[in-house]
Formats: structure tokens, sequence, C-alpha cells
């Protein structure tokens, strides 16, 4: 994905949402797994937006949307795909765009470093709370925590910051966290989160395809352990 505006990619298309079906309310656990869903497979902002402005179209045109809005995410998903086809084909052949001016760097280093620092608090947080486990899951904790910590001190470094290697970084972290949380959950907060997503993907579950189905299971999973835990995500793409 081209110029670093996409860091603003959740809360571009959350806002544009809200906007389309006219009340701003709390974007359920499902749209982030969904929104998180694009966002991994780079499909780019504009073919989601088109992709929302689609769906929404087509819902009003239908029988059960006429008068009503569009709640969730879930019935986007095939115009979002669509339309990021027809971008990529669009684009095929075109010499990629350079989003970024040169030397310039997207965030402020010390709203970066207050960033870290309250992911860090948190992390900390969860490892005491956690720490009677009969599990390493406070070893994992302090584990990922201290490599965070790693990438704080790379914001002293004189000269031009190398933001996609950051963010690589704090992915390979978020992911680390995701496998620790996975592993460590007990049954009943897996079992509960398991029945909400089987809840709530219901009744868009032949309109998906399997893969789909099951990348968003997957996110939706992680999203809810963040929360069962206090813990935070670390990418860029959540910082604000």
């Amino acid at each position: 994905m081209d110029g670093w505006n996409y860091f603003n990619y959740f809360t571009e298309i959350e806002e544009y949402f809200w906007k389309k079906r006219g009340a701003h309310l709390l974007v359920s656990p499902l749209d982030w797994a969904i929104m998180e869903t694009w966002q991994k497979a780079g499909i780019p902002l504009e073919a989601v937006l088109k992709g929302i402005d689609r769906a929404c179209e087509s819902y009003q045109k239908s029988r059960r949307g006429a008068g009503k809005p569009l709640k969730t995410l879930a019935y986007c998903t095939d115009a979002v795909l669509e339309a990021a086809e027809e971008q990529q084909e669009a684009a095929a052949g075109r010499a990629p765009a350079n989003g970024r001016a040169a030397n310039s760097e997207p965030f402020s280093r010390d709203e970066l470093k207050a960033y870290f620092r309250r992911n860090l608090a948190r992390l900390a947080e969860a490892g005491s709370k956690y720490a009677s486990m009969e599990s390493q899951l406070p070893e994992r904790l302090e584990e990922i925590a201290a490599s965070l910590h790693g990438c704080l001190t790379l914001l002293d470094m004189p000269g031009t910051m190398d933001f996609e290697d950051l963010e690589r970084r704090l992915t390979i972290l978020d992911e680390k966290l995701q496998m620790a949380l996975t592993s460590h959950a007990s049954t009943e907060v897996m079992l509960k989160v398991r029945r909400e997503v089987d809840g709530q993907l219901a009744m868009y579950r032949r309109k998906m395809q399997a893969a789909q189905l099951a990348l968003i299971e997957r996110q939706y999973l992680h999203k809810r352990l963040l929360e069962e835990f206090g813990l935070p995500r670390l990418s860029l793409y959540y910082f604000s």
C-alpha cells in the first residue's frame, strides 16, 4: 500500500462507514476483524471505500435494506474484494507511486515514544496481574516488552527513521503476542469468544469464501483475547 496515510487505515474506514450508514455507532469487534483482514491482505483504502459505496447502494435497493442503515461491514466484503481486483487490474503495468516526500517522517517521534510507553505500561500491568498463573504467559509478556523497549530506543537514533522496518518489528511482536494469548487462554475464554464470532457470522457464512471466513475468525479471536487480557495492539496502524 503506497503512502504512509495508510497508517490511518482503520480510522478512515470507520469514519466513512459511520457517514454511509448515518449513525455514529461503535464499530463492532466483527467489523474490526474484517477491517484487519483487508489491511493484512494489502487492499488499498480507495478500494475499501469504493466497495462500501457499492455495498450500501446494493443494500438500499434490496428488500431488507429499504429505509434501514447497514449495520455491519460483513455485508461489504464481496464488494470490497471486487473493487480491489478492479484496482489491481487497472494498475497493472503502471509504475508504483511513491506517496512519501523525501526525507519526511510520518509521525512525531515524541508522540511515538508516548505511544510505546503506554503500551509498555499495559504489558507490565498485565504481566503483574497474571504473575500467579501457572503458565509462561508473564514471561512471554516480559520478552515482548523487552523487544518493544528496543524499538523505543531506535527513536533516539540520529538520521531519518526507517518506519517501514519499524512496522515490521512491531508486526512481529503483535504476532508473538497473539500466539502467547492463544496458547495460555483458558478453555472457557476461548469457548466464549468462539461462540461470539459464530453468532455474529452466522448469517454471512454462505456468501463468504472459506479462506476469508477463517481469516476474519482469526482476527476476531485476536482482538477479543487482547480485550480479555487488557493488552494493546503494537503496530503503527493502531497509533493514535
